[in-house]
């Protein structure tokens, strides 16, 4: 709105500095009746001449009046004098003024004092009867016309404060149709207009947020905060005796699920628990180049029979989180992850751990989300601020409740920081699926952390064996991570 108001200011400075000045001269006439001598005769003929004043206010533009003042100038005609001159009257009076305007000061005073010398013939001839010599109605000149000394437009003041209205006009009318036509969810009131389920959490966004992520040694920190604050409200969202496996999804691709999944989970194991996060993208896995662990063998590994559970899953440093990779690609992702062996996989894993997360595709381009939200306790979904649109958002919602999924609410990811907890901390994640929901081109979070989990199996819940060079016992804190842009 301000630079609309600016930009209006300035059209108005540049019109008055480069439009022709304008000067008006102006002259009054008087008009009356000559016969009467007594009171009433005078009585009469003022309030004929006041009955008659509009016609000959309209008289002074005719042809009749302006043609003998354009045969004594020159250069000109009665139109286009007719558009220089203008005539009114005030009310209850028998004057009249007659304005003329001309980028010639002196030319535009000899205009009037013409005009009005051209209307008092003109109305004299009109008002003379038949017979008579001399006219009952007089017109007399009773201000003449003199060459003024400034122009009257164009006025710089009126410029300026014609083109600050209309520009702050303008700003407020896009403002409206930018709030109106741009259905962009950017806060929890978007949320509120989509779906009654709870913002659990809101992640700001932040310049140099990719370097930054969860640690115990950065107990304080606004990246942990913000995380351990979606822990929390969790807490108070589900009951853990009956929500122990947890999906996080989103609409659209590249809106921050895997990061939150992964900032969630260790957040989870820093308060004690142990958790397993589950990389369950079949179609855009990302958690094993991510944390740095090997993505061979994996998920679709034990779902097909060819390996079991401990020889996969994977220790990250030395904290509680474990992690099972995707594996390979399958061909059918949705049927695997809707199979017996999926149910199976996900009981044995509920055995061995006290939460589970897991990190599936988007809603929108394919139904694997919707299928493995089915088989979890509650499901977590990631709105990406600025990313997603609200009819999006309430697509992904209405998919969840077509299959009967509890949503435990909403994350807002990328929230603009004046909008965020003053304590929340943003990721700049994602990557492209290229199902045609979204164009354009995202980046990954990548290498979340630079040291490798252990490859080693676990069984049960035996306690984690710490990395070569790694100092023992639990004062080991969790390592430092990054993350890095993969891509386009």
């Amino acid at each position: 709105m301000l630079a609309t108001a600016l930009l209006g200011i300035s059209a108005g400075a540049a019109l008055a500095l480069t439009a022709t000045p304008l000067y008006e001269a102006r002259t009054q006439v008087f008009v009356s009746v000559r016969n009467g001598v007594t009171a009433a005769d005078l009585w009469q003929g003022s309030s004929f001449t006041q009955q008659q004043i509009a016609s000959y206010t309209q008289t002074v533009t005719s042809p009749l009046v302006l043609q003998p003042v354009a045969d004594r100038l020159e250069g000109t005609d009665a139109a286009a004098l007719a558009e220089q001159i203008s005539a009114s009257s005030p009310a209850d009076t028998v004057l009249i003024n007659i304005a003329v305007s001309d980028a010639d000061p002196a030319r535009a005073a000899e205009i009037a004092n013409l005009t009005a010398q051209s209307f008092a013939t003109v109305v004299g001839e009109l008002e003379t009867p038949d017979g008579s010599a001399t006219s009952p109605v007089r017109v007399s000149v009773v201000r003449p016309a003199a060459a003024p000394l400034s122009p009257a437009s164009p006025s710089l003041r009126l410029n300026l404060v014609l083109g600050f209205a209309l520009g702050t006009a303008g700003g407020l009318a896009l403002a409206f149709l930018r709030h109106s036509l741009d259905t962009r969810v950017r806060d929890e009131r978007d949320v509120a207009t989509v779906t009654s389920a709870s913002v659990l959490g809101a992640v700001a966004d932040h310049p140099g947020l990719g370097q930054r992520t969860l640690t115990s040694r950065d107990a304080d920190g606004a990246p942990a905060e913000a995380y351990r604050r979606l822990r929390t409200n969790l807490q108070f969202a589900r009951s853990v005796a009956e929500a122990r496996t947890l999906l996080v999804t989103s609409a659209l691709e590249g809106e921050g699920k895997s990061t939150t999944a992964m900032n969630l989970a260790l957040a989870i194991a820093e308060a004690g628990s142990r958790v397993v996060l589950v990389d369950a993208d079949l179609r855009r896995p990302s958690l094993a180049r991510a944390l740095t662990l090997e993505g061979i063998a994996g998920l679709t590994t034990v779902l097909v029979g060819r390996a079991r559970l401990e020889d996969v899953v994977q220790r990250w440093g030395t904290t509680l989180l474990d992690v099972l990779p995707s594996g390979e690609r399958p061909p059918n992702p949705s049927e695997l992850l809707g199979s017996d062996a999926m149910r199976a996989t996900l009981r044995q894993l509920a055995l061995r751990y006290d939460v589970i997360i897991i990190d599936s595709s988007p809603l929108l381009p394919v139904t694997d989300a919707a299928v493995l939200s089915t088989l979890a306790d509650g499901t977590i979904l990631v709105a990406g601020c600025d990313r997603v649109h609200r009819g999006q958002l309430r697509a992904a919602v209405s998919s969840l409740a077509h299959v009967d999924s509890a949503l435990l609410g909403i994350v807002l990811n990328r929230v603009a920081r004046q909008d965020a907890d003053p304590y929340g901390y943003g990721y700049g994640y994602g990557y492209g699926y290229g199902y045609g929901y979204v164009h354009g081109a995202s980046t990954e979070v990548a290498d979340l952390g630079r040291h490798r989990g252990s490859r080693g199996s676990r069984r049960g819940s035996r306690a984690p064996r710490p990395p070569r060079g790694a100092p023992a016992g639990p004062a080991a804190a969790v390592p430092t991570a990054r993350t890095r842009a993969v891509g386009r």
